[in-house]
């Protein structure tokens, strides 16, 4: 079967949500200390102790939205320990990432103060496995009332006059594990008990975001949906690609071709774990109300030899660039249901799209990859329909490609493509309906090797180029697809 794209240009799907691109930042490793923050009086260029370059290449993929400060540190964060002078500041041990010692000094003005330099929206994640209705009550009375009360002048006298505008709020984090290890119907009932008194004060209006299910835990989101959903508007899940099984998880580099495979079509799972989540969802909100919020995925191996097990630093290579496609083109192509993804996470734990080593900084393969795709933000999804060869693995297939589709409101069309193949190109006709186009450009991110990777003495050594290899005519693109890359297309 030859492989063919049908995209109906005059046919848009809805806009898919900008927060699909959206990001992940947990006081993990080297993510928060390194990564974003260094101190004001740090020798490495900051503002007000955040590192300047890392918001500068965070602000080329127009980052949306950045969630905080957890993951299963959110869980143990007690806020009030983030604020107030620095040198005061209660100091607490990060039980969950490695034993170190948290000092605080990067909290909830910090992270505000982030945000805005990124231009991006907060997504702050609430503790309720070991916090209490009270202490998640006042941090939103904290962030957002702009009156007379306890906690709006606590802000004030930590020099923050304005209250912030909040829309993201989780209530909790994988309380089926680290959370809290509750069963689906004790945390629905704490759900509604905490999320009572998420109060939206003035004219912010919050986000209410549940904890969902991990990976194929189709009975968390029956229970979850059927006894909470009306005080809900997001349920999360969780997903990593395991291509080691969770407890030996696999290099980063170095692997063999069966890894690639087996790390491909565990890729792929998202797809249907998004339907069956959603055909859940559908029965109780037949309305799509709720979002579904992928508030963690990506690809998550054995950490680099010799850094602390408890930080999670992996390398990043052409094949989580791959990864990163696919699990974005999935995303778009449910738009309808899929409102907020956060891949986790920014900068130096699991899937990173930036590292860091002391003064340098590196833009991995999965960074470019969101770059090449940031024109698919709040753009309307076009109607897709893909016919692919397939890949053999064993005694089961896998399709060779992955496509999403949009428009932009300038007219301009953006389509993304990824070849899962590691050795076999992949010939493709794209046959565009519904308008006449005249205009086609193109990049392309590959690499020779299956574990391609940059580093810190060659940083550029995997990242996107022009791609020329493509023919416009009669409204039909005729293009060869490199094996193991990622292309995306602009037409006009």
């Amino acid at each position: 079967m030859s492989n063919k794209v049908i995209i109906n240009t005059d046919a848009a799907k809805g806009k898919i949500n900008k927060n699909i691109y959206g990001h992940f930042a947990e006081h993990l490793g080297r993510c928060i200390y390194e990564g974003f923050w260094v101190g004001e009086d740090s020798d490495i260029p900051n503002t007000n102790g955040i590192r300047n370059d890392v918001v500068e290449a965070l602000r080329q993929l127009h980052i949306p939205v950045l969630r905080w400060p957890g993951g299963c540190f959110a869980d143990e964060y007690h806020w009030k320990d983030g604020i107030g002078p620095r040198e005061n500041r209660k100091k607490m041990v990060n039980t969950h990432w490695g034993g170190v010692t948290e000092n605080n000094h990067f909290g909830t003005h910090e992270f505000m103060m982030l945000c805005d330099m990124l231009g991006a929206e907060p997504y702050i994640n609430g503790n309720v496995g070991s916090g209490t209705v009270q202490e998640m009550s006042e941090w939103v009375e904290y962030l957002t009332f702009d009156g007379d009360s306890p906690m709006a002048n606590l802000r004030r006298e930590n020099g923050r006059d304005d209250a912030w505008q909040v829309k993201y709020f989780g209530v909790g984090n994988e309380n089926w594990g680290c959370g809290g290890n509750m069963r689906p119907e004790y945390y629905a009932d704490l759900y509604r008990q905490f999320q009572t008194y998420v109060r939206n004060y003035g004219d912010n209006r919050i986000f209410r975001i549940a904890g969902g299910a991990n990976v194929d835990d189709y009975y968390w989101t029956e229970v979850l949906m059927r006894e909470a959903s009306h005080m809900m508007d997001g349920l999360s899940l969780h997903y990593y690609v395991h291509p080691g099984g969770f407890w030996g998880k696999g290099p980063a580099t170095g692997f063999d071709e069966a890894a690639w495979d087996i790390t491909m079509q565990k890729t792929l799972f998202m797809e249907e774990l998004i339907e069956k989540h959603s055909t859940i969802m559908d029965k109780y909100d037949p309305e799509q109300r709720i979002a579904m919020i992928i508030d963690e995925w990506g690809a998550w191996y054995d950490v680099e030899p010799g850094t602390n097990p408890g930080f999670l630093y992996q390398q990043n290579t052409i094949r989580d660039a791959l990864v990163a496609g696919v699990h974005l083109n999935i995303f778009n192509q449910h738009s309808d249901r899929v409102q907020m993804t956060n891949i986790a996470q920014t900068i130096n734990v699991i899937q990173s799209v930036i590292l860091t080593d002391k003064e340098k900084l590196l833009l991995t393969p999965t960074y470019h990859v969101f770059e090449m795709y940031k024109a698919h933000q709040d753009a309307e999804r076009l109607d897709l329909h893909l016919e692919s060869d397939s890949i053999s693995l064993g005694d089961q297939n896998i399709p060779q490609l992955s496509a999403s589709a949009s428009k932009a409101e300038d007219g301009t069309i953006t389509i993304t493509l990824c070849n899962l193949d590691k050795r076999e190109p992949a010939d493709i006709v794209l046959d565009l309906r519904g308008e006449m186009l005249s205009d086609v450009s193109g990049r392309i991110i590959t690499a020779d090797e299956i574990d391609a990777h940059n580093t810190f003495d060659q940083p550029d050594k995997v990242k996107p180029k022009m791609f020329e290899q493509v023919e416009l005519k009669e409204n039909k693109l005729s293009l060869v697809l490199p094996a193991k890359s990622v292309v995306a297309l602009t037409v006009s």
